[in-house]
């Protein structure tokens, strides 16, 4: 059977990033060119795409506006958002990741940049999205277990971690317990803010299982202050992250925590 193309809405309102994006693109995805957020909604009651690709500085409506709206509607939650931007600065990199964005392009951007970014949020075409109702581990891989209620982040921990380790996204956190008696992490990567459930709430879950008095509980956060570290420190973390995060620190601290763990129980 052949292939679904996967579909890519790019909005943004100059027409010259438009055509060099579709250009860029259009060989291996199906690309949707629009001019503005409004256009994008009148697309969005149509069909879903597998990407969207959104300017963040539009009139009327920008794309931090338009991202707000998209991960607010049950509908379209789901969706990867690519932020295209000329600002690369951290503020605006820390407000589209609290957003929700799952990266950035820097414009101009190049026919490289581009396929980068948009690989790395599909992941290659035969990839699967390891998910906690996998029960079984076929391997000998040490487990990474994310909680995180972002979709964007899950994935993006999955695609920089899975050629070294198992690793399991739960989206939700209030089936952490359950989880825990089917499957035993080596190190767990908590999300420090979540609606209803934060990382802090967990720890007591995790640690409450006698294998995991002591596995290493690495926190995501937007907000990497000296203070947060302590309190994190206090409740039995042993490192926290910051998002955005590159694919270097994240696996050289999940690394660190790891190889921490199994020097403990060779001692």
């Amino acid at each position: 059977m052949e292939n679904v193309r996967r579909k890519i809405m790019l909005v943004d309102d100059d027409a010259t990033c438009r055509q060099q994006g579709r250009a860029v693109l259009k060989d291996l995805f199906e690309v949707y060119p629009l001019p503005s957020a409004s256009k994008l909604f009148e697309m969005l009651g149509k069909f879903l795409p597998d990407l969207i690709l959104l300017d963040i500085h539009m009139p009327v409506y920008d794309g931090f506006d338009t991202i707000k709206q998209l991960k607010s509607d049950p509908r379209y939650a789901h969706i990867p958002v690519i932020f295209l931007t000329a600002s690369n600065d951290k503020k605006t990199v820390v407000k589209g990741s609290s957003l929700g964005a799952a990266g950035f392009i820097i414009k101009p951007f190049t026919a490289e940049d581009l396929f980068e970014h948009v690989e790395r949020c599909f992941g290659t075409p035969e990839e699967k999205f390891t998910s906690p109702e996998e029960k079984d581990i076929k391997d000998d891989k040490p487990v990474v277990l994310a909680i995180d209620d972002s979709p964007d982040v899950l994935k993006s921990v999955y695609s920089m971690l899975r050629d070294i380790y198992k690793v399991f996204a739960l989206p939700k956190p209030e089936k952490l317990k359950d989880f825990l008696t089917k499957t035993t992490p080596d190190v767990f990567l908590l999300d420090y803010q979540m609606p209803d459930i934060s990382g802090f709430d967990l720890i007591p879950v995790i640690r409450e299982f006698p294998e995991h008095k002591e596995t290493p509980i690495i926190f995501l956060t937007s907000a990497g202050t000296i203070e947060h570290l302590t309190v994190a420190v206090d409740l039995g973390a042993s490192d926290f992250i910051v998002k955005p995060f590159e694919k270097d620190v994240l696996r050289a601290k999940v690394a660190k925590s790891i190889n921490h763990r199994f020097f403990r129980s060779q001692v």
